[in-house]
């Protein structure tokens, strides 16, 4: 009797070390660990440029460049085409080979710290306003371009929103598969504002802000409502119920300004890979509308 009193003295002690462990671990280690994974450098692959694309570099601010393929447009309009987090314009060379089958000019872009592109790794993009700068400017300069759009996947999606006020140039995006990249994006949802939804985002944000010494970027709700005649096509994986919430909640937002298409039965990103033709042909009737008027 005394041994087994002991015993359960002893499992008493140890029994609530034990769950503040795991909850210290689930609630704080795990979360921080991501902040570290969203700055871990991104040097993805990059094969040879495809067909009728040469490389090109885009100069940032400080000396360090992105790296692209850019392909000329057939019909005088070029799309800014942007990867997700972890990726680089090799992951998305079935985009350029969609894009540029319809007369468009592709400009697909390494994301700082992505690929072949100079600068530190951020999985959220939260340099990517001055990367779309960078690309803009490059579009701007070629005399064969007349109207520039934008087509961003996850991460890239979130570029293009969060550069949409700053660059009118950018008439029209393509957002797939956009959602937040911080606390004050992810407060912008009713559901997420509770503390128990939110905490171990909020512990991984903080830690990408600590690891990078980088500041959040506006947040993208009041980006894109500041965004002028900027057009917007908005589209969700019907898998993903943050992800749709959140394209509805831009939806509302833009009014008249943009289109939602939430895609059933796919995952994040995975509209294009499922059904090819559909998202071909609202992809580019979206763009010709808006960057091609007169050919609409």
């Amino acid at each position: 009797m005394p041994e087994q009193r002991s015993l359960s003295r002893r499992l008493l002690r140890v029994v609530p070390l034990v769950l503040l462990v795991l909850l210290l671990a689930v609630y704080i280690g795990l979360p921080s660990a991501m902040g570290v994974a969203a700055v871990w450098p991104a040097r993805a692959a990059v094969g040879a440029p495809p067909d009728g694309a040469q490389t090109v570099r885009l100069p940032l601010e400080g000396g360090d460049s992105l790296v692209a393929w850019y392909i000329p447009p057939a019909n005088g309009a070029a799309i800014l085409l942007l990867h997700g987090a972890g990726g680089s314009r090799d992951s998305i060379r079935p985009y350029i080979e969609m894009l540029a089958a319809q007369g468009y000019g592709v400009l697909a872009v390494d994301a700082r710290g992505h690929g072949e592109s100079d600068g530190a790794t951020n999985r959220l993009g939260w340099g990517g306003t001055a990367d779309v700068g960078a690309a803009l400017a490059f579009l701007q300069e070629q005399p064969e371009v007349t109207a520039v759009g934008g087509l961003g996947l996850s991460m890239g999606a979130e570029m293009l929103l969060g550069a949409a006020a700053s660059y009118p140039a950018l008439q029209a995006i393509v957002a797939d598969g956009a959602t937040r990249r911080s606390t004050a994006e992810l407060l912008a949802l009713p559901s997420e504002r509770p503390l128990v939804r939110s905490f171990t985002a909020r512990v991984m944000y903080t830690a990408v802000q600590a690891l990078s010494a980088d500041a959040p970027p506006a947040p993208l709700l009041g980006e894109i409502e500041r965004s002028g005649a900027t057009r917007f096509l908005l589209i969700a994986a019907g898998e993903n119920e943050l992800e749709v919430a959140f394209n509805e909640l831009f939806a509302t937002a833009l009014g008249e300004r943009a289109t939602l298409w939430v895609v059933p039965g796919v995952p994040h990103t995975g509209a294009f890979a499922s059904k090819p033709a559909e998202y071909t042909q609202r992809v580019s009737e979206f763009f010709t509308a808006t960057l091609l008027p007169e050919a609409s």
